[in-house]
């Protein structure tokens, strides 16, 4: 009986307590192990070396013999000067490295040389390429190339010249091949094993995606343009307001020292799988989200709230590199970054890579966070704007991306340009990312394709909507104003700093049916051809309401046009000025009509957030029959000037209630006050290799003292971004400062500065520079 008793197992108690911690305290680490047979390779840093011998089976008694015999190789030349033919073909001679950077689906180079003259009926050898941990043939991060034709790998290779033991090997990664660092070894073959080349850091090489072959998806036919939007390190992005538009120079300096190799980290700090490392819009996704830190301690810490005392200030920024460098090296997010520091360095991100992109400003671009198509204000009885109860906001302006892709996830047509957002404004898939979303669907209303196009769609075609809230709370829609939003779509022209309108590309001109200007930039050829309905498209308002379809409700009010009329001119103020405001009124009744206005001046964010009231008048205007009155008021600096947030916006709204008929009518104005400018100068003998001197100058224009100025400079391929700290610079007192440089590259190139402080953000300067060889 003992022994049976024995046998029978413990009563187990269900307990809420932790399992007892095993031996050592710490808790086992969780692995793949069990799971897969080997971890997703997902780091280019990390990188498995072969072995320098590979035997075919176990060594005889005595090991193995000798293989002097036998052919062995001497020197590897990657041929990666920048002015030999690898780099020169391949577009890349302007990248400031040490190794070699080519694109793949075109031909580049190596030259081997071995112990002895090379015999094709002989000798086999082997170039090999790894990339990533754990290199694999079947998942083509392991490629061998053969140099003759009876055995060929994916990569095609052959014989370019063969000079007794030297050998000049031609090889053609293919045109879908994984963007990254690849290792390269020699191997040739003996009767006892692979003999191959020791593992050297020297011969790694780079391939990136090509827009210059028309098997890559990011062919971009137009050759301009393709120059522009791979090869142009200088840009210009575009702020202000629609009417009175400012530009912001930017170096992209893709082609700087370790850019690229800062950018292949960013995929790997994402964990994006090597393998998906060859697809664009795979690619521009993740890297979408990998801009910003909201979910992944990515590349550029946001912010808008004026305080920058531990970063620099987004207006500070003068160009990519700095940035880009300083994530690489601190594994930490850089602070701080708005709209265009996002899309400006997303840009040097995918033109590093090889993917055509360029940076767009939309003016008066809605957020739209809740699926509909309106921006909505509202207003209370009598016509003044009830600013507890609005929330809504426009930015004054927003910068995104565009970048060049075909988009075989697509129906034929809706390839070429893809627009993608770094800014961290709604989530998408669980992460705040945006795109890339075809431009050509935007247009079109065709809003279920992949990915974010709804959100596009919305930014660029909302409807600005005015309710009036009555005093038990109910509200009713007094005024709608269907061509504010989505104004004005600007980029940079190709091959000059002048600007384009790109809006047609974006949306239909409002209320027009029918046929359409020709974009200034011809269809590509690769994405063409469209399907008739898509072409025959009605106007602007059938677009929307194909939109709606596709959940993308609007305000479907139908309201009579009012016969008075609000009007507020453009106007063009310095900060610090005194200025006078206009509001006019234009009555196309054959009646007298008085209205009573309200006028609102505010200090805004260029996100369109208030900060501070400045002006509030209560005019009433009495209009004969078909007439116009102005009412003007002066508006003295002291007003605003302490009340200025960094981007200097001021926002009129003005609203009025027509005694006669009840009709509300508005109007609005920004107005973006300019900055003064810094002056930059060089001197020296204009040459490569020949020491220059910038000189860049300012003169405080106010009475107030400026403090804690910072004076940053930077120029594509002559000077590397650098800047000096001014702890104050006196009211009326003249700045100087020197810097010596050595310009690194020949050919045309942009000197930008910028002098930034919490009291005065967004002063800036350029200069072009053309270096003579």
């Amino acid at each position: 009986m003992a022994d049976a008793d024995a046998a029978v197992p413990p009563v187990v108690v269900p307990s809420s307590a932790p399992p007892p911690a095993p031996p050592g305290g710490a808790p086992p680490k969780v692995t793949h192990h069990g799971r897969v047979a080997a971890p997703v390779a997902s780091s280019n840093e990390d990188t498995e070396e072969l072995p320098e011998f590979e035997p075919f089976g176990a060594p005889g008694p005595r090991g193995f013999p000798s293989l002097a015999e036998y052919l062995d190789i001497s020197k590897v030349d990657m041929m990666k000067n920048r002015a030999e033919i690898n780099h020169q073909q391949h577009h890349t001679d302007r990248f400031n490295t040490n190794f070699l950077i080519v694109r793949r689906g075109q031909e580049f180079q190596v030259k081997i040389t071995f112990n002895r003259p090379y015999d094709a009926d002989k000798d086999k050898f082997a170039v090999e390429f790894g990339i990533g941990p754990s290199p694999q043939f079947s998942k083509r991060t392991y490629m061998p190339v053969f140099p003759t034709p009876e055995r060929q790998s994916p990569w095609a290779g052959r014989v370019v010249v063969a000079a007794g033991p030297e050998v000049t090997m031609g090889i053609t990664p293919t045109a879908d091949a994984i963007v990254g660092r690849y290792r390269l070894y020699v191997a040739v073959v003996t009767p006892y094993g692979i003999r191959r080349t020791c593992t050297d850091v020297s011969r790694d090489l780079y391939i990136l995606y090509n827009p210059w072959v028309k098997e890559d998806v990011v062919f971009l036919e137009d050759e301009e343009e393709r120059d522009e939007c791979v090869l142009n390190e200088s840009g210009v992005i575009y702020h202000g307001t629609w009417d009175d538009i400012a530009e912001r120079n930017w170096n992209f300096g893709q082609f700087d020292f370790g850019v690229l190799d800062a950018c292949l980290y960013v995929m790997d700090r994402a964990g994006m799988p090597i393998v998906n490392r060859g697809d664009p819009v795979k690619m521009a996704r993740i890297a979408s989200a990998m801009l910003n830190s909201r979910d992944d301690d990515g590349v550029l810490v946001g912010s808008w709230s004026g305080d920058y005392s531990y970063g620099v200030a987004p207006t500070s920024w003068t160009g990519s590199t700095d940035i880009l460098l300083s994530y690489y090296r601190t594994r930490k997010p850089v602070g701080y970054a708005q709209c265009w520091v996002y899309a400006a360095v997303f840009n040097s991100f995918l033109r590093c890579l090889g993917i055509p992109a360029r940076v767009v400003t939309n003016f008066y671009s809605a957020h739209d966070n809740d699926g509909n198509l309106k921006t909505d204000i509202i207003l209370d009885e009598n016509g003044r704007i009830d600013r507890k109860n609005t929330r809504d906001s426009i930015w004054n302006y927003h910068c995104w991306n565009e970048c060049f892709m075909a988009r075989a996830d697509l129906p034929t047509g809706f390839g070429g340009w893809q627009a993608v957002d770094a800014t961290p404004q709604e989530t998408s898939d669980g992460m705040f990312r945006c795109g890339p979303a075809s431009v050509r669907a935007i247009k079109h209303g065709e809003l279920c394709f992949p990915f974010d196009a709804a959100f596009v769609f919305a930014e660029v075609n909302s409807d600005v909507v005015f309710h009036s809230r009555k005093r038990d709370g109910t509200m009713e829609v007094v005024k709608v104003k269907k061509d504010h939003v989505g104004r004005l779509i600007l980029t940079k022209a190709t091959g000059s700093y002048d600007s384009r309108d790109i809006t047609e590309l974006y949306k239909f001109p409002e209320g027009q049916a029918g046929q359409f200007p020709k974009s200034q930039l011809a269809e590509p050829s690769a994405v063409a051809p469209m399907a008739d309905g898509l072409a025959k498209l009605g106007n602007s308002r059938t677009v929307l309401e194909k939109g709606e379809v596709y959940g993308c409700a609007r305000d479907q009010s139908t309201l009579p046009e009012a016969d008075v009329e609000l009007r507020l001119p453009a106007l063009e103020v310095a900060v610090g000025d005194d200025f006078e405001l206009c509001l006019e009124a234009v009555s196309r009744s054959g009646e007298s009509r008085t209205v009573d206005a309200y006028i609102t001046g505010s200090v805004v964010y260029y996100t369109g957030v208030t900060s501070a009231d400045f002006l509030f008048k209560t005019p009433t205007l009495e209009l004969e029959a078909n007439q116009s009155v102005k009412e003007l008021w002066q508006v003295p600096a002291r007003s605003y000037m302490k009340k200025l947030v960094e981007q200097a916006n001021l926002h009129f709204i003005a609203t009025g209630k027509v005694k006669e008929t009840g009709q509300i009518i508005t109007a609005m104005k920004v107005v973006a006050l300019h900055m003064p400018k810094l002056s930059i100068k060089v001197s020296g003998l204009n040459k490569v290799n020949e020491l220059m001197v910038a000189t860049v100058d300012f003169t405080n224009p106010f009475s107030l003292v400026l403090e804690h100025v910072y004076v940053r400079v930077e120029g594509a391929g002559v000077l590397s971004p650098v800047f000096k700290y001014y702890g104050l610079i006196p009211g009326g007192s003249r700045m100087t400062w020197t810097e010596e440089f050595t310009p690194r590259r020949a050919g045309p190139t942009r000197l930008i500065a910028t002098l930034d402080c919490a009291a005065l953000r967004q002063v800036s300067g350029q200069l072009e520079l053309d270096v003579l060889p």
